[in-house]
């Protein structure tokens, strides 16, 4: 399942909700936390199951709810959210500390019929800092990063670079990959800054993420085109797994492609570029 884009879509406005899917992410996510405000919530969660039971509502992707934080109002935001437990198709969980907070929202989802996976966000030093015991937690099948939250936790300036969280960015990327799961990078908060997305997405692949959230449909494409290897990458990829074919049918360990001698990591780099590709409809 692709996972490049990752869209945010208010819980308290189902016009906006409604299009979302219509955005060409591969995933999008009606949100009870930060998108609205405290006594707007009770609304958003009769909004969010009002659409999801909408025998009209038949998104083309994956529709996750996110809802509130462990030990908040995620007790409420459950039973009536997600009152039709089949109607989602992953719940993420923001502001994950540590594997017992999720846990407890786990414990919830299970209380009322709700088994779907979940993606753990990671927004604080204790979660960047409890990521592996985060990724490795049942029912977790990604883990993502949300910066802005982690920056103001840590006291540090957010920059355009981004190097004060590129060691928990990191740390996410190896937690996700030592798990088997997919990584989610953070948002880019300038709707308006295209392209700064697209050299942020760029540096997010480099990085070994499988996906990043937006906040705008603006955005989505963007993200997509990052994430989606280019024929002349998939080209390659497929003349390498060929190309080791032939030379395992032949008994050989070594071979070139391009006058590359390639060795198990390329390997490994072709096959995940195919994957790339095939989740993304390009094979």
């Amino acid at each position: 399942m692709a996972r490049r884009s990752v869209l945010f879509s208010p819980g308290d406005q189902p016009d906006l909700m409604r299009k979302a899917p219509g955005s060409g992410a591969d995933a999008v996510v009606f949100d009870l936390e930060d998108a609205v405000v405290p006594d707007r919530k009770p609304a958003a969660r009769e909004a969010i199951n009002e659409v999801l039971t909408d025998s009209e509502f038949d998104p083309d992707c994956s529709v996750w709810v996110r809802v509130n934080p462990p030990g908040t109002v995620a007790d409420a935001d459950v039973p009536t959210a997600l009152a039709d437990p089949t109607a989602v198709d992953a719940v993420m969980v923001p502001k994950v500390g540590d594997a017992a907070g999720l846990e407890r929202v786990v414990d919830l989802l299970d209380d009322h019929g709700v088994e779907v996976p979940v993606v753990a966000l990671i927004e604080s030093a204790a979660g960047v800092l409890h990521a592996e015991e985060i990724a490795a937690a049942d029912r977790v099948d990604a883990v993502a990063i949300g910066a802005e939250d982690l920056a103001a936790d840590i006291g540090a300036t957010r920059t355009e670079e981004g190097i004060e969280v590129l060691h928990a960015r990191e740390q996410i990327v190896l937690a996700a990959a030592a798990a088997g799961i997919d990584a989610l990078d953070t948002i880019h908060v300038d709707v308006d800054d295209s392209e700064g997305l697209a050299s942020a997405a760029e540096f997010t692949v480099q990085l070994g993420f499988d996906g990043k959230m937006a906040i705008h449909p603006a955005q989505v494409p963007i993200i997509n085109d990052a994430f989606t290897p280019s024929e002349e990458r998939i080209d390659w990829a497929e003349r390498v797994l060929a190309a080791k074919a032939e030379a395992d049918a032949e008994g050989r360990g070594v071979f070139r492609v391009d006058d590359e001698m390639i060795d198990a990591p390329l390997i490994a780099q072709a096959e995940q570029v195919l994957d790339r590709a095939r989740a993304a409809g390009r094979r």
